[in-house]
């Protein structure tokens, strides 16, 4: 992949939110590994300032950066376009300390850098690919960073009274990023208003350029672009922040509750190991035995046998194998869950999807047991007839029963799976199989 730039200095004026002033802001071409800069054209000498992670100051509702005396506010929602856009270089000139709010959203970021015409330079795109998971929280906000090939990010958001609680999971691309985030606007509780004013914030804001949420209703001079369109607000303002890294970042973001000063933390930290020596690679694991051999499976075995780790593994023990057809999973499920933040707030419910995850990942084990498990891997391919019929909540102990129904040879196989809490089915599935050498995993 190529660095890119735009072809042509393009402009846009506006308001800025927290200060309330007047701002016009241009787009301008830039060399190759120049990256993302911005110039304020108001102060004497048109001084330049790179939005990093080392920079950051404010983080109130916006995110800020300083270096020396030169500030800069709620730089996130153009970030957020360049970065989603995919462009590498270019310099933001501003006459003012704050970009326009606009709509409140980075749509009018994106038609401008279209207005431009992005396009490719001669040097290749420097990524980070993340190499092991990161974590930060904050009280019940925490996001995870794991290694993944792309920018993947899957986000819940709610509030601490349980409103309107959105959950999406999206692959980051200029297309996607244009038609399925971009468009997305900024919200604030309406109790909070006041408490930002007399901080000397949104001064410039408006239902133009935000939405309010008051209570279970939603307050809006239009009506909403997505039905869910907080969480992928949240998503736009992350895409923003981890702008912050200088480079392109490909890592799967697991963000529950996320907002500027956490997603300063994981950049952070994020930027640490960007920055610092690989370790060594862990040398090769000793042969393991070859599952055909047990009755039972424990924690520490199905780490050996699956690849999946915190927070996605959802399989605890196999209590019983009935041949090599059938077996018997348990799934203890706690109040420590990281899914309960957010799937719901004052009521915990484990989400149904994560049930069906939990079926395919003890079928994977079933399947494992059909071969020589060394150096193989079980591929979740398709599920048919899924049903859940009762929720499942902390306190609860999943039983998890597989039978595989059919199989083509050692490498494909199908399994029915049920989900059971206390003697009563809660879901089952179909389920279709593949098992591939780990070296030739898609």
């Amino acid at each position: 992949m190529k660095q890119r730039t735009i072809l042509r200095e393009v402009s846009i004026n506006g308001k800025s939110l927290h200060t309330a002033a007047d701002v016009t802001l241009s787009l301008k071409p830039a060399p190759v590994n120049t990256g993302l800069v911005f110039r304020r054209k108001d102060i004497y000498g048109k001084p330049e300032i790179r939005p990093t992670i080392e920079h950051v100051g404010d983080l109130v509702r916006n995110t800020g950066i300083t270096e020396g005396h030169v500030k800069l506010f709620t730089i996130e929602h153009v970030l957020s376009a360049l970065n989603g856009m995919g462009i590498d270089n270019c310099f933001i000139e501003m006459d003012g300390a704050e970009p326009p709010i606009l709509d409140g959203s980075a749509k009018f970021f994106v038609n401008l850098i279209q207005e431009a015409e992005p396009v490719e330079q001669d040097a290749d795109r420097e990524y980070f690919s993340l190499r092991t998971p990161i974590s930060v929280s904050e009280g019940n906000r925490s996001l995870i960073a794991l290694p993944y090939d792309g920018l993947k990010i899957t986000c819940t958001s709610a509030d601490d009274r349980g409103f309107h609680t959105q959950h999406l999971s999206i692959d980051i691309d200029p297309d996607t990023y244009q038609h399925a985030i971009a468009p997305a606007r900024t919200f604030t509780i309406y109790e909070d208003i006041e408490e930002l004013l007399k901080m000397g914030k949104i001064q410039g804001g408006s239902l133009d350029s935000a939405i309010v949420i008051k209570g279970d209703k939603i307050l809006s001079k239009e009506p909403l672009r997505y039905q869910d369109e907080f969480v992928r607000h949240k998503i736009l303002d992350l895409i923003g922040d981890i702008a912050l890294l200088g480079k392109h970042l490909k890592a799967h973001i697991v963000a529950v509750r996320p907002g500027h000063s956490l997603n300063a933390k994981l950049t952070a930290k994020i930027f640490e190991q960007m920055t610092s020596a690989p370790k060594e690679e862990a040398k090769p694991r000793k042969p393991i035995t070859r599952i055909t051999t047990e009755t039972q499976v424990d924690a520490r075995r199905i780490l050996e046998l699956l690849p999946h780790r915190y927070p996605f593994l959802l399989i605890d023990r196999v209590v019983e194998f009935r041949g090599n057809t059938e077996l018997t999973a348990i799934k203890n499920v706690t109040i420590n869950e990281p899914f309960f933040q957010g799937h719901f707030p004052g009521s915990p419910v484990m989400p149904g999807v994560l049930q069906l995850e939990a079926m395919a990942q003890a079928a994977g084990i079933l399947m494992l047991r059909q071969v020589d498990a060394e150096g193989k891997l079980a591929f979740f391919m398709s599920a048919d007839k899924v049903k859940f019929r009762r929720t499942v909540k902390p306190g609860d102990q999943i039983k998890i029963d597989v039978k595989i129904t059919k199989a083509r040879g050692t490498k494909i196989a199908c399994a029915e799976a049920v989900c059971s809490v206390d003697g009563k089915a809660v879901s089952s599935a179909d389920l279709m199989f593949t098992i591939l050498p780990a070296n030739e995993a898609p």
